[in-house]
């Protein structure tokens, strides 16, 4: 069972991008589906039902659970699921209004406040999953047999048991719980905070910039833009280098002795674990994609450097513009308008689950000061709706970003019918719907586009996305896995770090690029280091996983859309494997994962073709 409290799962898409708003009416979130207020009485009401409901929990089932028939059992594990749902639904609305702020210290305190107080109350629920995973797996299994409703939440119990030989004593195990608030999570604050203070002086600029708009300036046509941008994120870094490497190496040695006491065998097996996904599997997928840096990175930057007449690239062109016709502005009602038509040519129904993010409140599109960077979109509960959160500064790539944040938003709905404990989808298959949502969108702009010029804009982007999704997640996972290998051998100082990180910039990006002084700190900016360590390659896996899926939709697959509906229907009630079988794929086969690298090669070679 997914620990409680369920913060949301931020999802920052590429890197973040901001500026000003004046593309339409943006829409703002309605939280009111969460709570009316912060001091609405509902919040104290809920507040008060979950400590009391932990404490009765506790009472009712502690050291009983052996004793359990089949009915108590399933009425034990109901009791847990309202739990988390009402835990979930109250850190869900203390979090989403942090992130639409997190410079405002009256919602930091709220959310501070709502951790401290669900955190305590959960201490009462640390002996289920304990006592849970030492229950004989006969007497389980006799218990399932009996009650086809208990059964229903096997493969929540199958993941909970994955977890068996890691376990550590009640006592330990609560003391980490109670511990976790001045742990992880107060660096994972003390991150975010200070990211959010940063602010660039670039060359050019009227006045400073947070790090939103200034990494923003790396998309701007204009090269100089793009360097000054550079350079000032170099020398702000630089000035807070220590600081984020304290936090690195604090986090890393922090998981370190986590993985140590539970024996784990390697920094990476607990992500795996919870991703419901084998090592030797993530394993095939960072082999074939490395192998692959030649055929994408290396020759899609080859040619990039060619289109911008450039005889080397600098960091500062990696995503620059490439200007093959006029820069495009898109209004958020024509952004609203092609992803809702690209989900409703797939299947109606696609684009009716889509329609309320626009409609009532479920999106808040604006940038604006002392908010969350990036995009992601947020579960919150099942019981209620998700909620996603975009940076919109109405470029084509953005588009793409909606898209992208409203495949999770549709998978979300879809996978809520399953209930709290099966809704939650093993971050390796979260981004299918993601994915898929984005290529829908792209598959319809290229139908669409009238002019070879624009054609190639949009190969282009597609690819230098593609590559942003696959090759760089998997470089960022190679340098965490190299930063925690390290770490276990002693402290690093900021030039280690800064060095692990140039050894996979310079493999993955090819021999196309100069790298300046300064860039071997950009380490310091990435949030899923800091968050949620090797998290980055549930991109690359859902980009490879719906590459292969497409295929199978574009080469006629029968039955595609509602074996495609009862895949995001599942959540986490199956396990990728059973999940792929009906469409003829298999994620463990080394040879699955080039289906999906061919494709970005595939578009590659139509981009080289266009030269001739």
């Amino acid at each position: 069972m997914h620990p409680l409290p369920r913060l949301g799962q931020k999802r920052p898409v590429f890197d973040a991008r901001s500026g000003s708003n004046s593309f339409g009416d943006l829409p703002e979130w309605d939280l009111t589906d969460l709570y009316p207020s912060p001091d609405a009485p509902e919040v104290e009401r809920d507040m008060a039902w979950v400590e009391a409901e932990t404490t009765q929990f506790e009472a009712t089932y502690k050291g009983k659970l052996a004793g359990l028939d089949a009915a108590a059992m399933l009425a034990c594990v109901e009791s847990y699921e309202a739990i988390d749902v009402t835990a979930g639904r109250l850190m869900s609305y203390a979090g989403l209004r942090y992130y639409q702020n997190t410079m405002d210290s009256d919602r930091a305190k709220f959310m501070a406040d709502a951790q401290d107080r669900i955190t305590n109350a959960t201490t009462a629920l640390v002996f289920f999953s304990l006592e849970f995973n030492r229950l004989d797996d006969a007497f389980l299994a006799r218990l399932m047999a009996d009650n086809a409703a208990l059964a229903r939440y096997k493969p929540v119990f199958d993941r909970m048991r994955a977890m068996r030989p890691h376990q550590l004593s009640d006592e330990l195990e609560t003391y980490l719980h109670d511990a976790s608030v001045v742990g992880s999570s107060a660096w994972n604050k003390l991150f975010d905070e200070t990211m959010a203070g940063l602010m660039f002086t670039v060359v050019g600029e009227e006045e400073e910039l947070n790090l939103e708009a200034t990494l923003n300036l790396l998309t701007d046509a204009d090269r100089s833009k793009r360097e000054a941008a550079a350079r000032a994120l170099a020398k702000v870094f630089d000035r807070n280098i220590k600081l984020f490497a304290r936090v690195h190496n604090t986090l890393a040695k922090e998981k370190e002795i986590d993985d140590r006491w539970r024996k784990m065998p390697s920094a990476q097996h607990a992500r795996h674990l919870s991703n419901h996904v084998e090592p030797e599997v993530v394993e095939a997928l960072r082999n074939a994609v490395v192998a692959a840096y030649p055929k994408l990175s290396h020759r899609y930057y080859r040619l990039k450097a060619k289109w911008l007449g450039l005889e080397r690239l600098q960091v500062w062109d990696r995503n620059a513009p490439l200007n093959l016709e006029p820069p495009k502005t898109v209004g958020w009602a024509e952004a609203t308008d092609t992803v809702l038509s690209a989900y409703a040519a797939f299947d109606p129904e696609m684009a009716k689950i889509a329609k309320p993010f626009f409609t009532d409140g479920w999106i808040d599109a604006g940038v604006k000061p002392g908010k969350a960077p990036g995009a992601f979109a947020h579960p919150t509960v099942t019981t209620v709706h998700p909620y996603v959160m975009l940076n919109y500064l109405g470029k084509p790539r953005d588009v793409m970003t909606l898209a992208h944040e409203l495949g999770h938003g549709v998978h979300q709905v879809l996978a809520a019918g399953q209930g709290e404990l099966l809704s939650s989808t093993p971050l390796t298959l979260a981004e299918t719907a993601s994915v898929f949502g984005e290529m829908l969108t792209f598959r319809r702009l290229l139908d669409t586009a009238k002019t070879n010029a624009e054609k190639k804009t949009l190969l282009a982007g597609k690819v230098e996305d593609m590559i942003n999704t696959v090759v760089r997640q998997i470089a960022f996972y190679d340098f965490e896995c190299k930063l925690h290998a390290a770490r276990r051998d002693g402290e690093l100082t900021p030039d280690d770090i800064n060095a692990l990180w140039m050894s996979v910039q310079a493999q993955s990006l090819g021999d196309a690029f100069d790298f300046m002084d300064g860039y071997e700190t950009f380490w310091a900016y990435i949030p899923h280091f800091v968050h949620s360590p090797f998290y980055v390659y549930a991109y690359a896996f859902g980009d490879g996983l719906v590459n292969a899926l497409y295929a199978a939709y574009a080469d006629g697959l029968p039955d595609f859309v509602p074996k495609y509906f009862d895949m995001l229907k599942a959540g986490g009630s199956k396990h990728h494997k059973e999940l792929l079988a009906p469409f003829g794929l298999d994620a463990s086969d080394p040879k699955f994962w080039d289906k999906g690298l061919s494709m970005i090669a595939g578009f590659i070679d139509e981009l080289e073709a266009m030269e001739d």
